[in-house]
């Protein structure tokens, strides 16, 4: 009989692990195959997961079709994601049917569980080897935790907890499949952000990439309470009846794999995509290693089998991967100045209107304001120029886009030279702006973001610093302190603190004054 729940459909590496697969259906107890309800829902099962497989293979190919075709990206994506919808529909539509088989094999094991002597007979061994110390009365079953023994021998509530823990595996499997379904599609997102040339574009693939890395974290959290539950009950209830046995060794042992798993998982703490999951499946493989154990002991060589191939194909699934950041692109288009004896701007192509970021820093040179729109000729070949109407309603002209002040300050002296008598640096950080003309005391007094907290700084963390603010200046000063700056504007330092705590908001971070 196949396995109830989650123990015999552990995940499997499918593409990548990319979804965990159901067993095939194979043939259950003789008196279940008389039923139609139950041969259709496993002929149902089986051609869901046909459809799944057919899908995944498909996705698969769309993602090397991506890489070598970047002009298509955009459709491409979209049918990836519309494939990623229709999997989840496939799964959900597959989990309904599995649920309703399992009813139904647990039905058939708790109706015989009283008086099945006569079940199974033939598969239990002749003479039990020298490690058996029980071997349980009634059908040796696939699923260790249904095979009589525990019922008889456990105290009720125990045994609730025990089965009730063995219900939510396959719900704990769930969680880590999906996460790893959206840890995939994160890395093509990244892939996907990092090439794209529109704002526009950029901006929904970047919403798209933190609502599914929220997700996940979601499933992780989900994830580690599901598993907590199932390791603290499925544990006591095999330590109390290891302890009953007196197999102090068996016990002992347990406790070695145990703190084993514990180191390793202390190690690759903030290393990998999830802690939660890297939780899971170390200590997944201590739960299936004793339970092993304990089906020798008990002479369940059925449900011994089945937890060996568990055991092979966990060690098989790579939990160990890298964390997927990205650090928020700010598309502000910097242009340096021009000067040219035929004006750029006519009639036909009039001065455009000054465009002003939402996000990001950029500093242009404001050549004047005035009470009425001016004519090109006046700004003597510069290039290029904006416009912007106060809410005093006056014409404000700008040249250039800068991503530094001293780029701004050699522009500035450019104009100077070309006969502009007074050319201002004016800066939006964020879409706030302001004229350093008329902060004569700016750097009377600069900032800096202070990183506590922290050992070292993640390659993440720079990069979303630089992404920010450039080349900033980042020092270590302390054992677990690090500054990023000098800044003269307080708003991009308040910009790159932002910035540091949605890449990790285990910091503690500060934007400290500092006197000059």
């Amino acid at each position: 009989m196949r396995k109830i729940v989650s123990f015999a459909a552990a995940v499997l590496p499918v593409a990548g692990w990319l979804y965990a697969q159901q067993p095939v259906a194979e043939p259950r107890p003789a008196r279940l195959e008389e039923d139609r309800q139950y041969v259709a829902l496993l002929e149902e099962d089986k051609a869901l997961q046909a459809q799944q497989d057919s899908i995944v293979g498909a996705m698969e190919d769309l993602r090397i079709l991506l890489r070598t075709n970047p002009a298509e990206r955009s459709r491409i994506s979209e049918e990836i994601l519309r494939l990623e919808n229709r999997i989840f529909e496939i799964r959900s539509a597959k989990s309904r049917v599995v649920d309703r088989i399992n009813a139904l094999e647990q039905e058939w094991v708790l109706a015989q569980l009283e008086g099945a002597d006569t079940l199974g007979d033939a598969a239990w061994p002749e003479e039990p080897t020298t490690e058996v110390l029980v071997v349980s009365k009634g059908p040796k079953l696939r699923n260790l935790v249904y095979n009589g023994y525990f019922r008889e021998n456990l105290r009720e509530a125990d045994y609730a907890a025990l089965i009730e823990a063995q219900r939510l595996e396959r719900q704990a499997e769930e969680f880590a499949t999906r996460y790893f379904v959206h840890y995939d599609t994160l890395s093509m997102l990244a892939r996907s952000y990092a090439e794209a040339t529109a704002e526009e574009e950029a901006a929904a693939i970047y919403a798209r990439f933190n609502a599914l890395t929220e997700s996940n974290r979601s499933l992780a959290d989900s994830l580690a309470a599901t598993w907590n539950y199932i390791f603290d009950n499925k544990s006591y209830a095999y330590g109390y009846l290891l302890d009953k046995l007196g197999c102090e060794q068996q016990l002992g042992d347990q406790e070695t794999r145990l703190s084993e798993a514990m180191l390793q998982l202390a190690e690759l703490r903030d290393k990998t995509t999830s802690d939660q999951l890297a939780d899971y499946f170390l200590r997944k493989r201590v739960s299936v290693d004793s339970e092993v154990e304990v089906a020798r002991l008990l002479g369940l060589d059925a449900a011994c089998d089945s937890l060996l191939q568990v055991a092979a194909r966990l060690k098989s699934v790579d939990f160990r991967r890298p964390k997927i950041e990205v650090a928020e692109r700010f598309f502000v288009d910097y242009e340096e100045l021009a000067f040219s004896k035929v004006p750029k701007y006519t009639t036909q192509h009039p001065i455009p209107e000054c465009r002003i970021y939402e996000r990001g820093t950029i500093y242009r040179i404001l050549l004047g304001t005035f009470n009425t729109k001016r004519a090109v000729s006046l700004f003597k070949g510069v290039s290029p120029l904006y416009y912007l109407i106060d809410e005093e309603k006056k014409w404000n002209y700008y040249a250039g886009g800068f991503a530094t002040l001293a780029e701004a300050e050699a522009a500035q002296q450019q104009l100077k030279e070309k006969g502009f008598v007074r050319p201002e640096i004016v800066v939006w950080t964020h879409g706030a702006y302001r004229n350093l003309a008329e902060s004569p005391d700016v750097h009377a007094q600069a900032y800096r973001v202070e990183i506590t907290n922290a050992e070292v700084l993640s390659d993440a963390i720079r990069t979303a610093i630089a992404a920010v603010a450039g080349d900033a200046e980042i020092s270590k000063v302390g054992h677990n302190l690090f500054v990023v700056g000098l800044f003269y504007d307080r708003a991009v330092a308040d910009a790159v603190a932002e910035t540091i705590r949605k890449t990790d908001d285990r910091l503690q971070i500060n934007v400290a004054e500092m006197p000059q």
